[in-house]
């Protein structure tokens, strides 16, 4: 049975994820394809190999050309629904955007419905968790494990303002999932990376016995700073 494992060890996020399944062999011209099925336009998509310390990781850029409307989970549910993704593919990704929307709405007390996604919401998102569901999707993954999570420090700045690192979303997303303090001075986890684990991930523990086939690294950045690096392992149990 075809199983992931993520290794968190400097955080996760969603462009780290879909570097790491690049990384791993997900075919871009597929990716490029099964990303074009959603009605999102003003985007392109960059991606390259670079050396981050130790590992030669892949980055994933999404540039925004265009501006975009913020979309609320009603409308980026009705976006992957009236697409032609896979059925698979549009489940995966509407769980991951649920539990984003579960976790906003409390921290924002507004119902689910009416949560309005601002970063979340915006093209590069979308593509990083849709392109999750495809990756998973295309290497027939069956389960899904992960490390324990680091948490950053520091303050980060959004459209509500500066808030304090982790965001009230993601320690939202991350009740019930082990942590770590690790003192930073940035985030290292975000919500989409937060969204993604809770939703796929059976289990949070150190690696399970299973047969490595192969290894992807994800590059993540920091206000468009190269930051950290996501391991994600593909084997079998």
């Amino acid at each position: 049975m075809a199983t992931a494992y993520f290794d968190c060890f400097s955080g996760i996020a969603g462009d780290m994820i879909l570097g790491a399944f690049i990384d791993l062999g997900l075919d871009v011209d597929h990716f490029k394809k099964e990303i074009s099925k959603l009605s999102l336009t003003g985007y392109e998509i960059q991606c390259k190999r670079m050396r981050k310390k130790d590992y030669n990781a892949m980055d994933v850029n999404i540039i925004i050309k265009d501006k975009q409307p913020h979309r609320t989970y009603i409308d980026i549910k009705k976006l992957i629904e009236t697409s032609d993704l896979t059925d698979r593919v549009k489940k995966i990704s509407i769980d991951i955007f649920f539990n984003l929307a579960k976790a906003e709405s409390k921290v924002h007390n507004v119902t689910i419905e009416t949560v309005h996604f601002h970063e979340i919401g915006a093209v590069d998102s979308i593509i990083d968790i849709v392109g999750t569901a495809i990756a998973i999707d295309f290497f027939d993954i069956q389960e899904v494990y992960c490390s324990s999570l680091p948490l950053g420090s520091g303050f980060v700045y959004c459209d509500h303002g500066k808030i304090s690192i982790p965001a009230p979303a993601t320690k939202e997303l991350l009740v019930g999932i082990p942590t770590y303090a690790l003192d930073s001075g940035h985030e290292m986890v975000t919500p989409t990376g937060a969204a993604v684990v809770k939703t796929i991930c059976s289990d949070f523990k150190e690696k399970p016995c299973f047969l490595n086939e192969k290894i992807g690294y994800g590059s993540g950045k920091i206000k468009s700073k190269q930051s950290g690096v996501l391991k994600i392992s593909l084997g079998e149990i």
